[in-house]
């Protein structure tokens, strides 16, 4: 659904957009809030959730320049009503009500920085608005893109285990534009629309704890090892092609945008009732001897329905899975530790 809003924006295609799913008349109420939502990812991400036929009441926070955000959003003529909040005496009604959370908050990476250079910033900021979310709207799916995003969903959990309110099918990690990254750069190599391509990203998100299923990647072509190798690589290292191809000036804001608006659409779906959403997403998990894990999920109306087995591997991707388990395993460590500090 949300797919084609991207593409496809006259009148007519929007109504049968509507009635894919729900006539317009069902679509239930969903209040969708952004935190961060002045930053580098949060103003596209605004935009394409304003854009979305799911939301009728969009919330977008950040310590400032949020009430021009929502200004300037506001003024498209889409179902969403939205309000702008700003700094930290606003936080509670921007949050009071919402059935999703979708948190880019924190400071991007730069050319040189790792994920984990981000941690002591971010990791703090995602402790004292993951407090407030177990305060304002427990109930509420979250979102994270926050990175590190291997070690601030393990924070969220502990800061929601710390409030009584931690629902580990409610907090998922937003892995998805590594699902988006394995699917383009896999349609290139194997001349297929990319439209038509599938491919499930397993492990964490970051580096080598990335881990995309090429065997599993539909349709199928006849790709070499070398290929397959390179492909796998590239995806890991997506996001520093990005930062390294600004220059300085910003990490990968429009993708990721892209991506966690994907996510968030395919939440608001399983919350709607919508049967078969899958989509990979790093979450809790029993598939692995680690606590947290990405891979596909099924989604529904209380959030995660059913985690998916991992399938069948070629020898690569197990040598792949068996290399990511001590880094991610640090990471969820960090963080743990960072949250009970």
């Amino acid at each position: 659904m949300f797919r084609s809003v991207l593409v496809r924006s006259s009148a007519s295609a929007k109504q049968s957009l509507l009635r894919r799913s729900f006539s317009s008349g069902s679509v239930p109420e969903r209040k969708v809030a952004i935190l961060g939502a002045a930053g580098g990812i949060g103003q596209p991400l605004a935009l394409l959730m304003k854009l979305n036929p799911l939301v009728s009441s969009l919330s977008l926070y950040d310590i400032a320049n949020t009430p021009g955000v929502a200004a300037d959003v506001g003024h498209i003529n889409t179902r969403s009503q939205v309000v702008g909040y700003m700094g930290d005496d606003d936080l509670a009604k921007a949050l009071e009500g919402a059935d999703l959370v979708i948190i880019p908050a924190g400071i991007p990476r730069k050319p040189g920085m790792t994920r984990d250079d981000l941690f002591n910033i971010n990791a703090g900021i995602v402790k004292n608005l993951c407090s407030a979310i177990a305060k304002y709207c427990p109930h509420a799916l979250v979102n994270m893109i926050s990175n590190p995003v291997n070690s601030t969903v393990p924070i969220a959990a502990e800061i929601f285990k710390k409030a009584g309110m931690y629902d580990e099918k409610k907090l998922f990690g937003v892995t998805t534009l590594d699902v988006v990254r394995a699917k383009t750069f896999y349609a290139g190599k194997a001349n297929v629309p990319v439209a038509e391509v599938n491919v499930p990203v397993i492990g964490g998100h970051a580096g080598v704890t990335i881990l995309p299923l090429f065997s599993q990647a539909t349709p199928q072509a006849n790709l070499s090892g070398d290929v397959l190798t390179a492909l796998t690589k590239r995806t890991q290292d997506g996001g520093t092609e990005v930062v390294e191809a600004k220059a300085g000036k910003g990490s990968a804001t429009l993708s990721m945008a892209y991506a966690g608006a994907l996510f968030a659409d395919a939440c608001l779906k399983g919350l709607n009732g919508v049967p078969d959403v899958v989509e990979c997403s790093y979450v809790q998990s029993t598939i692995t001897e680690l606590p947290f894990f990405a891979s596909k999920v099924r989604l529904g109306k209380n959030g995660v329905e059913e985690v998916l087995d991992l399938g069948p591997l070629s020898d690569f991707e197990k040598e792949g899975l068996e290399a990511l388990k001590p880094e991610l395993k640090s990471s969820i460590e960090k963080g743990v530790k960072f949250a009970n500090q």
